[in-house]
């Protein structure tokens, strides 16, 4: 059987016992490195993946998908309105709403709050909030019965529950003999969600879209309506589509801008974090460079012996470049196979570890998501498995190249 003479004479080196013991322990310091980094890498970046995820879902619970307001003041004729953009086929449900801030005070506490009014049979069409009642019923709005649903922080933070009642404040003022004087008007509080992010169950309260229109003086009028699509990847197309089709007055906006800030930092720690894990894979491919070095010069002899024969430059490099490639993809190869059972499996194995040294890496009682989603992405493991391999490989040409200038007289002179 022919084989390559290069890659024979590497494969030899590779699977020979070497004499300098040194030379084999920084050898398998390079594979353990590259195996370590390749598997944090996709450990980490799938734990990212899976944490971006969940707040998303959960952003998305609350939020809309997509919004649909007037330009200038209130919202009129919305029914026909709902209508023309429930036509559009990536439309799933709609919703109207009417968002207004105020404060809330019972007894001596105050707390401001987001108000929003809706329509609760057709803000479950939209929205996952009235899906996470804790006490109470989503039923209990009705219109006329100013009825209110706060968030599990607002209640606890103003000390109420169900049956209790509250005071709301708009800042819209009426005009009276006495000045102007601010719009309150009492609420019974008939039930309570908690969404498990603070931003949410601390500053919303829903209560009926007419007594909102009534307490915020609308004139029949809606803040906008609230869209739910088939595809939520689509929305920032589907408001393109929806601006063309509706005309000029009416703005419309999706989740992807309405929190794009927060999104666009996920994504640059994201960045960040895979340029400081692809350190240790640097790291060990140095090693490999400094094993290449004294291996070079161990094989120094050899080397001019097989120029003697008629080995050439070019296959001299392959041979050292081969070792080097074999180390690589080894540790690539364990480190890659390792980061995917681990992503996989994490959801199990942090609750064991957990488990087993008495510890809490996300008390529930400080961190919005307590325990550790993973999503794996297998063109993480495609890029990060490549530029592994492509790292490991850069860092034998200067080795393999120093291989190849051996002159065989200088290198044969003293032996």
């Amino acid at each position: 059987m022919i084989r390559p003479v290069a890659l024979f004479i590497g494969l030899r080196y590779t699977r020979a016992r070497r004499r300098n013991h040194f030379v084999s322990f920084i050898s398998g310091v390079s594979i353990l490195g590259i195996t370590i980094g390749v598997w944090a890498l996709i450990t980490v970046l799938s734990v990212m993946n899976g944490f971006e995820r969940e707040l998303r879902e959960r952003i998305l619970s609350v939020a809309s998908h997509a919004t649909v307001s007037a330009r200038n003041g209130w919202l009129k004729d919305w029914p026909e309105l709902a209508q023309t953009v429930s036509k559009h086929p990536e439309v799933v449900a709609s919703a109207p709403f009417i968002y207004g801030q105020g404060l809330l005070t019972r007894a001596n506490t105050v707390s401001g709050v987001l108000v929003r009014g809706i329509l609760p049979a057709e803000e479950a069409k939209v929205s996952g909030i009235l899906n996470n009642l804790i006490s109470g019923e989503s039923a209990s709005l009705r219109e006329g019965e100013w009825k209110i649903v706060l968030g599990a922080q607002l209640a606890r933070s103003l000390g109420v529950s169900v049956g209790d009642r509250v005071t709301l404040i708009a800042p819209q003022g009426k005009i009276s003999p006495a000045g102007l004087l601010p719009r309150m008007r009492r609420f019974e509080v008939s039930g309570v969600f908690e969404m498990d992010m603070y931003e949410y169950d601390s500053g919303i309260a829903l209560i009926h879209l007419a007594d909102a229109a009534r307490l915020l003086e609308t004139d029949g009028g809606v803040t906008g309506l609230r869209l739910s699509l088939e595809e939520i990847y689509r929305a920032p197309l589907v408001s393109q589509q929806l601006r063309q089709q509706l005309g000029g007055g009416f703005r419309l906006s999706d989740w992807t801008r309405e929190h794009a800030n927060f999104f666009t930092a996920l994504k640059i720690e994201r960045r960040v974090m895979f340029v400081i894990l692809l350190l240790i894979i640097a790291v060990a491919a140095f090693n490999i460079v400094s094993t290449l070095v004294m291996v070079v010069t161990d094989k120094r002899a050899d080397v001019a012996i097989l120029r003697t024969l008629g080995l050439r430059p070019l296959q001299v490099m392959a041979v050292f470049i081969v070792q080097g490639v074999v180390i690589g993809f080894g540790g690539t190869l364990v480190g890659g196979v390792l980061g995917v059972l681990t992503a996989l499996n994490i959801e199990t194995l942090v609750p064991w570890v957990e488990n087993l040294f008495g510890i809490e890496f996300f008390p529930a009682s400080v961190y919005v998501i307590s325990d550790f989603p993973a999503q794996l992405k297998w063109p993480d493991v495609y890029l990060i498995s490549g530029v592994s391999f492509l790292i490991c490989l850069a860092a034998t040409i200067y080795p393999a190249w120093r291989a190849s200038r051996t002159q065989p007289a200088e290198a044969l002179r003293y032996e």
